[in-house]
């Protein structure tokens, strides 16, 4: 496994200089892996299994097992990096470009862990909900040091015990070195992360030193050893890894006699042989057979390793490691002698070096095929089935087609009573997932507390304060909303875990995760895009949205621009609503999208708090607002338009008082239209232009926006909530003279 995630690398960068790939990491946590393979991670073939997320960097070491497992074959690691002429291997655990081998994208740094917390978190939800027993279910979370820094890795590391997820094992490859150099070279990483991890109530194990020093330690009846290993700073210790032998007897062992009689029998070969931990099968196995029979709190591993372990004098320990992605020939000879791998030299030296499979026969490929298929089956495996589910009849969204009456109310508003009925509905209610980062109440959803219960893992142990009220705050083990607190990236990775039950659980769950606008793709911004890449379906929601609708709260909550946010996550569907009829219509559509058709896309509804009469839906205007643009009101029958005029969100409503001041005042007839969606008009813009410049024998297809706009040819003004950019992403497929009003700037209180 080693040799050949090597091979694929080098061959990758021999073929094409600069093509990327990593060596070090996996060099390191092979073991910790390959321990895992063979002895923990449970697969799926026989019931629900383990989640495991790996170390982004060591995806070389993964697609070299699947090759020793014949599940990928020598010409698509060839293609390592490669994908555009398909039968490629993406560069990093990547859902979206290889649906069926990879689950969880990690390689952004940080949020492999908090995924891997709210995962967890929400395999006990489904649990405790009684939707599925997800009790045989471990989530392993596998990461470096250096992450750590990341506050995703260690942010979310209280909610596990608190709420006693004992499902939860974090491995953390301690090899004391980042992407640029020491992790703490002034310090101590283990140390320090085994404070935070204890302090935040986790079970710590530690697997610093391998077997070597067993004896040497037994020898230490003084404690000497112990002290001198825990003054050494990892600074030192990462040099030491790249010493010889006599080097580290003079200057680790040499300070003091009595360390110097401990090793006096050994030669400098063996102290150059004195392993740290994880690389010691044996010490992390037991650390591994440790974890899985805690109960009651989660476990974190924290493993000592040496970066680049057996890649040469030039990769090993180096601060350059991480960036080396070529081994010349030389190194790969004494690579290939320290796994004993009997290729022959002239192989190694030809311009590209073999990969090695001994045979599906071999004792080896028997051993790893026979361990996989009695723990469940080859991991990682991805679940693609399409798992049909019930979804609500039209008649729950058609309520919202008829408007208010004389009953003012906002958006958010109508979006709350309809997320009620859908929690409501017996055959679907259960799937849905409504998560709240501290802001109900904002919101207008406080009722749903006691209707449908805020989820708490023990139960609601206190009485609160507002029992004796008919709204009041209700906890239950059972419960339905996440109320996760002021935690928009936690919300966040719930979201991720609920989007994503239709693969990891074949189980299609619905998630509504609504929140401050301004805090949602500005804030959480890479969890949304590693979301889409786990090809998760869902709903998120962003209240009080617009620059101007909110009063008072000033330039950090007046959002104007998420809606160009969105635009750039290629399968989320954006949408900027000014009617409940609309939202209900897009809801329903989402709904059918992601639940029947199986879309692997998102929605992005804003909704508003200001408060008016909503309007009965208006005719057959359904499939504009899918489209993201319908004729709203049409100017006086026999009047010719002089102008065309967009409007979105609440901003609608003023573009219908400007229709009426421009007749009355000055003469002029005017068309208002709904611009429900201008990603929408520009996806679909941009495909047709797609399609007319591969076909330039064929007539030109015309964009929607062009059907829509058939003869309409007066000038358009569009007025937004949201910066001029939202408006402007149509600008030219607009065949009109097309001017935009907008919010640029900051907004005030």
């Amino acid at each position: 496994v080693r040799w050949n995630a090597v091979a694929m690398v080098v061959r990758a960068n021999r073929r094409y200089k600069g093509l990327g790939g990593h060596l070090s990491t996996y060099a390191s946590a092979a073991t910790l892996y390959e321990v895992g393979f063979n002895h923990f991670f449970r697969g799926w073939d026989d019931g629900p299994g383990d989640m495991i997320y790996f170390q982004g960097h060591a995806a070389p070491g993964i697609y070299a097992r699947a090759f020793l497992e014949g599940r990928v074959d020598e010409g698509r690691l060839d293609n390592f990096r490669r994908e555009v002429g398909g039968n490629g291997l993406s560069s990093y655990p990547h859902p979206r470009l290889m649906p069926d081998f990879w689950e969880f994208p990690t390689v952004s740094m940080g949020l492999g862990p908090i995924n891997a917390v709210y995962q967890a978190r929400f395999n006990r939800y489904l649990h405790n909900r009684g939707i599925l027993d997800t009790s045989r279910s471990r989530v392993w979370a596998f990461l470096g040091d250096g992450e750590t820094d990341e506050p995703e890795s260690l942010g979310a590391l209280s909610l596990p015990h608190r709420e006693g997820l004992d499902n939860l094992i974090f491995v953390v490859n301690c090899n004391l070195q980042r992407l640029d150099g020491p992790v703490r070279g002034n310090g101590k990483i283990i140390q320090e992360l085994e404070a935070v991890f204890r302090g935040a109530g986790w079970h710590v194990i530690k697997v610093v030193w391998g077997r070597e020093w067993d004896d040497l330690l037994a020898r230490d009846v003084d404690g000497i050893l112990v002290d001198r290993m825990n003054e050494t700073l990892d600074g030192d210790f990462q040099r030491y890894a790249t010493e010889d032998g006599d080097v580290v007897r003079e200057q680790f062992f040499g300070p003091d006699p009595r360390l110097q009689r401990i090793v006096a029998h050994l030669s400098d070969q063996q102290i150059e042989r004195l392993r740290r931990g994880g690389h010691d099968y044996r010490k992390v196995y037991a650390a591994y057979k440790l974890a899985t029979e805690i109960k009651g709190a989660p476990v974190v591993i924290l493993v000592k390793t040496v970066k680049g372990w057996t890649l040469g004098e030039s990769a090993e320990g180096s601060n350059a490691t991480h960036q080396m992605k070529v081994l010349e020939d030389k190194e790969l000879l004494t690579f290939r002698d320290v796994l004993q791998l009997p290729i022959p030299d002239q192989q190694i030296t030809a311009e590209h070096p073999p990969y090695y499979h001994p045979g599906p026969s071999s004792d080896e490929v028997k051993y790893m095929v026979e361990r996989r298929r009695a723990l469940g089956g080859s991991m990682p495996h991805r679940r693609t089935t399409q798992v049909q589910v019930p979804v609500p009849p039209p008649s729950l969204f058609s309520e919202f087609h008829q408007g208010s009456s004389d009953q003012a109310a906002s958006t958010t508003m109508a979006f709350v009573r309809m997320l009620r009925k859908m929690l409501k509905s017996k055959e679907f209610g259960d799937r849905v997932v409504p998560i709240i980062p501290d802001e109900a109440r904002t919101f207008g959803m406080e009722p749903l507390f006691r209707e449908f219960k805020i989820y708490a893992a023990l139960g609601q142990r206190y009485t609160p304060v507002d029992h004796k009220f008919l709204i009041r705050y209700t906890e239950s083990a059972n419960g339905q909303i996440l109320e996760e607190g002021i935690t928009e990236a936690g919300a966040m990775a719930s979201f991720t875990a609920a989007g994503t039950a239709h693969s990891t659980w074949q189980h299609p769950m619905v998630p509504f995760f609504i929140f401050y606008s301004m805090f949602g793709f500005q804030r959480v911004g890479d969890s949304i895009w590693a979301f889409a890449d786990q090809r998760g379906r869902g709903f998120l929601c962003g209240a009080t949205a617009g620059r101007t609708t909110l009063s008072g709260e000033g330039l950090q909550h007046q959002d104007g621009h998420s809606l160009l946010h969105a635009s750039t996550v290629p399968s989320c569907r954006a949408y900027d609503a000014a009617f409940a009829y609309e939202n209900a219509v897009l809801v329903e559509e989402g709904l059918r999208r992601m639940l029947v058709e199986g879309e692997d896309i998102f929605y992005y509804l804003t909704l508003y708090n200001e408060n008016y009469l909503q309007p009965e839906m208006p005719g057959d205007v359904r499939q504009g607002i899918l489209d993201g643009l319908y004729l709203l009101k049409a100017a006086p029958t026999g009047a010719k338009a002089g102008v065309e005029l967009f409007g979105s969100g609440t901003i609608l409503r003023e573009v219908l008082k400007a229709q009426a001041a421009l007749s009355e005042r000055y003469g002029v007839s005017s068309n208002v239209w709904s611009a429900t969606s201008y990603g929408e008009l520009r996806r679909d813009a941009l495909a047709c232009e797609r399609w007319s410049r591969l076909h330039p024998a064929a007539p030109p297809k015309p964009s929607k926006i062009e059907r829509i706009l058939a003869g309409h040819d007066a000038p358009i003004v569009a007025a937004s909530d949201f910066v001029r950019a939202v408006p402007e992403l149509i600008a030219r497929f607009v065949p009109n003279d097309y001017h935009v009003l907008g919010t640029d700037g900051f907004g005030m209180s």
